[in-house]
């Protein structure tokens, strides 16, 4: 199984098995007595992908718990198909862990199982932030033609892209952008010179994108997602009570923006902050990504303390 060794140069993982009451799960474990953090990965994704999710957290005040979910990498299918098999898992793998609680930070495809972990399991769980997450009813974003499922979902579209990322990154770039935000001509040239031109943004999308590759080990847990998100409508995100951040971008083109509206509106007293022209990675690489990660850290900050 490949996987990367080192995640933005300074990241590195050490991947384990947990052999658990509800299953088999694989996860990676920062070392420490920290408050524990919990990073729910999206589709196409894995451990690494979750890593590389909360690289923007310091590891001096938080211990990072990163698992596969059911479906990706090591972790098998069988260890949760549905949603809420998958919360009680990750309760299972804090038990083995023998960890009290966790904040959990959720992206994507990841914030099903988030939302219900903090549904089903209210006393693990010390905080929350939903990262442009999905919260209802999910398919296939129209964005996604037949050349970007090429890209994304088969082996040799995934050696293609990493040539693209290479060779030309600006045209990598612009198919990674259309295929996951809604941009005008203007916008789109303004956030593909911007990640140009970023400190870090190339390093940081080439990093998330081996994160999706090979796809084999990981297409069992995507085709998975799809089709338990087909049937949802909306989580009943009403019931969760931890204190909770809801992040969004405002032009995600994968997971729409009324999906981060909904689960602000309906989580009781849940804090929010709406990514201006935010893509679906808008909250690592965007004009406002800094900020973002500020306002989520603070977050954490403060409930690390009232926990």
């Amino acid at each position: 199984m490949q996987r990367p060794e080192n995640i933005l140069s300074s990241l590195k993982m050490n991947p384990k098995i947990a052999i658990t009451k509800n299953g088999r799960i694989e996860y990676d474990i920062t070392e420490g007595s920290l408050p524990v953090v919990l990073s729910m990965h999206g589709g196409l994704g894995g451990l690494d992908q979750a890593r590389v999710m909360v690289s923007w957290l310091d590891e001096n005040k938080y211990r990072l718990l990163c698992p596969s979910r059911p479906g990706y990498l090591g972790t098998p299918l069988e260890s949760g198909k549905t949603i809420e098999e998958q919360a009680d898992l990750f309760a299972a793998l804090l038990d083995e862990l023998k960890i009290d609680k966790v904040a959990c930070v959720a992206a994507s495809a990841g914030g099903p199982p988030a939302y219900m972990f903090a549904i089903r399991h209210p006393d693990r769980v010390w905080a929350l932030v939903a990262i442009d997450s999905v919260s209802g009813y999910y398919d296939m974003p129209d964005t996604a033609g037949f050349f970007v499922q090429l890209l994304f979902l088969s082996p040799l579209g995934q050696k293609l892209n990493k040539i693209l990322s290479d060779k030309n990154p600006a045209m990598f770039l612009q198919q990674l952008y259309q295929s996951e935000a809604y941009f005008t001509k203007e916008q789109l040239k303004k956030h593909v010179d911007f990640a140009l031109k970023s400190p870090g943004g190339l390093d940081f999308v080439k990093a998330f994108m081996d994160t999706m590759y090979p796809y084999d080990v990981r297409k069992p847990g995507t085709e998975n997602d799809m089709e338990q998100y087909r049937k949802l409508t909306h989580l009943p995100v009403e019931k969760i009570k931890c204190p909770s951040l809801v992040i969004h971008g405002t032009h995600d083109a994968d997971v729409k923006f009324y999906d981060g509206v909904y689960a602000y509106e309906h989580i009781p007293g849940a804090e929010r902050y709406w990514i201006e022209e935010g893509s679906h990675l808008g909250f690592w690489l965007s004009p406002h990504a800094q900020t973002a990660q500020e306002i989520a850290g603070d977050f954490l900050d403060r409930n690390a303390k009232a926990r």
